[in-house]
This record gives C-alpha cells, sequence and structure tokens, in this order.
C-alpha cells in the first residue's frame, strides 16, 4: 500500500511541476542538444580520435637489454645494449595520416548525430503537438455530441420527436467520450516520448506551443540534390573512402622493414676486458612482405567507394520521395483549412439548427457530426504526414531553416 502512495505521490509532484509550463520547439531542441545522453557520449569520440592521433605521431621506444653468459662469477660475460628501432618507408606519417581522418570523421559523425538529434526532437514535438490537437479536437466533438444530445431531449420532451432520437444520441455522445479518452491517453504518451528525447526524466511541461511560423516550405528539388554533396551523411561516406585509402597507403608502408640500430658494452671478467657492440638489423622481407593485407585494404576502399555511390543514391531516392510526400500532404492540409472542415463544420451547424426547428430529423445530425469528426481524423493525418516528410528532410540536410542555409 506504501508503495502505491508513493507512486501517486510522484505522479501528483510531476504534474505539479508541469503545470503551467509551456514547451516552444527552440527550448526543446536546446534541452535535447544540452541534456541528451547519447549526444554527449557522441562528443567524446572527439577526444578518443585526438587521443589516437597522439599515439600515432610517436616514435618506438629504445630497448635496454642485459645479458650474462656462463653464470660463474671469474668466467662470466655481460654485456649491455641498447637498441632503438628506425621505422622506414613512412610508416610514422601514414599512421599519423590514418589517425588524423578518423579525427575528421568523428567531427562528422557528431554533427551528424546532431542532425538525427535535432530530427528525433522535431518528430517528437510535432508528435506530441498532434496529440495535443487531436486531444482538443476530441473535446471540441465532445460539446457537439452534448449539444446534440441536449437538443434531442428537448424535442423529445416536447414530444415534437421519438425517443430514439435521445437515444442515438446518447450512443454519439458515449463514442465521443471513448475517443477524447483515447486522444488524452495518447497526449500523455507522447509527452513523456518528447521528455525523453530532450533528456529529461520526467515530463515537467504541460502543453507545447505551436511555431507561429509553422512548418517551413521546402525548397524545390533541383535546389535540395544540388546540396546533396554537402550532406553530413554523404561527407561522412566520403571521408569512409579516404580513411580507407589511408589504411591502404599504411599498409603499403607495412612492406618495407624497419631497421633496428643497437649500441652496447660487454665485459668479459676471465680476461677482464671490456668491448664496444655496434649492431644493425633488418628482417629479409622474404615471404612476408605484408601483401594479404595491403590486398584486403584495397578490396576495403574499393567497398567503401560502392557504400558511398549507395549512400548517394539512396539519398537522392528520399529526398524525392519525401519532397512528393510534403507536396502531396500540403496540398490535403490547404484544403482541409480552407474548404473541406469549414464545409463540415457549416452542415453540422445548419443540421442542428434545422432539427431544432423540426426541419430534419436526428440521423441527419449524426451524419454531419461524423462527417466532421472524420474530417478532422483526416486533417490530422495529413499533418503528420506533412511533418515526417519535413522530418525526413531535415534528417538529411540538417538544420534547414538555420541562418547559416542557404538554399
Amino acid at each position: 500500500m506504501s508503495g502505491v502512495l508513493l507512486l501517486a505521490s510522484a505522479s501528483l509532484q510531476e504534474a505539479a511541476a508541469a503545470e503551467g509550463r509551456v514547451l516552444s520547439l527552440d527550448n526543446a531542441l536546446a534541452s535535447a542538444f544540452a541534456n541528451n545522453p547519447e549526444l554527449a557520449a557522441a562528443r567524446w569520440e572527439i577526444d578518443i580520435a585526438q587521443g589516437g592521433r597522439q599515439q600515432a605521431g610517436l616514435i618506438p621506444n629504445p630497448v635496454l637489454s642485459w645479458d650474462a653468459e656462463d653464470t660463474r662469477r671469474s668466467s662470466r660475460t655481460t654485456t649491455v645494449k641498447l637498441s632503438q628501432t628506425l621505422e622506414l618507408g613512412g610508416k610514422r606519417g601514414a599512421r599519423i595520416d590514418v589517425a588524423s581522418r578518423a579525427q575528421d570523421a568523428a567531427a562528422l559523425e557528431l554533427e551528424r548525430q546532431r542532425n538525427q538529434l535535432r530530427a528525433d526532437v522535431i518528430a517528437a514535438f510535432y508528435g506530441a503537438l498532434r496529440a495535443q490537437e487531436r486531444s482538443d479536437l476530441a473535446g471540441r466533438s465532445l460539446a457537439l455530441a452534448e449539444r446534440g444530445l441536449t437538443v434531442a431531449k428537448g424535442r423529445v420532451s416536447a414530444g415534437k420527436a421519438s425517443p430514439v432520437e435521445a437515444t442515438r444520441a446518447q450512443v454519439q455522445l458515449s463514442e465521443v467520450r471513448l475517443e477524447l479518452s483515447r486522444a488524452e491517453m495518447d497526449r500523455t504518451n507522447a509527452y513523456r516520448q518528447l521528455a525523453t528525447v530532450t533528456g529529461a526524466a520526467t515530463t515537467d511541461f504541460s502543453a507545447v506551443a505551436e511555431p507561429v511560423s509553422g512548418l517551413p516550405a521546402l525548397p524545390p528539388s533541383a535546389q535540395l540534390l544540388a546540396r546533396l554533396q554537402q550532406t553530413t551523411e554523404l561527407r561522412l561516406a566520403e571521408m569512409q573512402v579516404v580513411q580507407r585509402e589511408a589504411s591502404l597507403g599504411l599498409e603499403k608502408a607495412q612492406r618495407i622493414p624497419d631497421l633496428d640500430i643497437s649500441v652496447g658494452s660487454q665485459y668479459d671478467a676471465s680476461v677482464r676486458e671490456r668491448v664496444n657492440l655496434v649492431g644493425v638489423s633488418m628482417p629479409i622481407p622474404l615471404f612476408n612482405r605484408n601483401q594479404g593485407n595491403v590486398l584486403s585494404a584495397a578490396r576495403r576502399a574499393d567497398q567503401a567507394r560502392d557504400l558511398r555511390n549507395a549512400a548517394e543514391l539512396r539519398l537522392r531516392s528520399e529526398t524525392k520521395l519525401a519532397l512528393d510526400q510534403w507536396s502531396t500532404a500540403s496540398n490535403e492540409v490547404q484544403s482541409f483549412n480552407q474548404v473541406i472542415l469549414p464545409a463540415a463544420q457549416n452542415a453540422v451547424d445548419t443540421a442542428t439548427r434545422g432539427f431544432e426547428m423540426g426541419k430534419f430529423n436526428f440521423i441527419e445530425v449524426l451524419d454531419a457530426q461524423r462527417t466532421l469528426i472524420s474530417a478532422r481524423t483526416q486533417y490530422i493525418a495529413a499533418v503528420a504526414q506533412s511533418t515526417d516528410a519535413w522530418v525526413r528532410i531535415e534528417r538529411i540536410y540538417g538544420d534547414l531553416a538555420g541562418p547559416d542555409r542557404t538554399l
């Protein structure tokens, strides 16, 4: 019982904290960029790549060795030697090149993660906005149904209509109440999803604010496709090609054997003499010339080029599909706003007034109400389609409305 009380208390505290706060899209984006744990984890890749670049530039450590021949002190020979490996073939420069490309790729990946997070926040925000609008429309539909029931009961009481009309109105009212309950549940879930994306542990807002400017108009297809090479995803695919080519250069450099130079001193206890030692050694690349790794690196570079071409084709296709979806959905939204919804609302008002005056029966009122409710549902679906298309474009091209975006 105490656990239930604690949960109820936590829910009340959350509701109290959220009461009265309206979340805007800009605030949601700012909160996500500051608090999203996945983006925070992606930022560490920059430092990780920097560490790899620093390590790649280091030269091999010298090796100090001590050897003893014969364990008898009077006849023992001891040798102290210092060896240093000299890397040949440009190995160090090739390693630095690979690590530097990894740094560039980490920066691009962070930018891609920001674009993905921005798109996720926009999708969640407008999902919450649609759920909120659906709940509001369900509330307005409830008001219509209650008005219809009041009118029907009044006519039944006056003996001007059959009691069946009041029963029909009551059934319609019950259906609308169920729809309102579902809409409110969907709104609560959408709010929670938005809070999760922004990095908040609880829903600390009571509503979302519809942007004043609405969704920005998308540019024509030709203008967007001209910017395809500048998209983060395609630049990242290009960077993968550069990385693979740098790795190929490193594998080719590995074919050249390194030179080991050593200097030391040897002391022979039996004759009490010390001699200086100088040595040079190098592996003979007779069998292992790193040819297998070179072949693998070359094929990986070819694979990266094909993946880059595939990414371009996919992004080009997704752009065209999203623009077509945007155009169709935007026309639908405009038709609903300008023609369908006003006409459906007018039909409800006319049918209700006519029923009050005895000109229509309640079946016509119900039909008008259901038509308006259906039109509102289709309107929400059309808005969802246009929002989805915009989010898909933003996911590819980044912030289209930003001050640094020129189309």
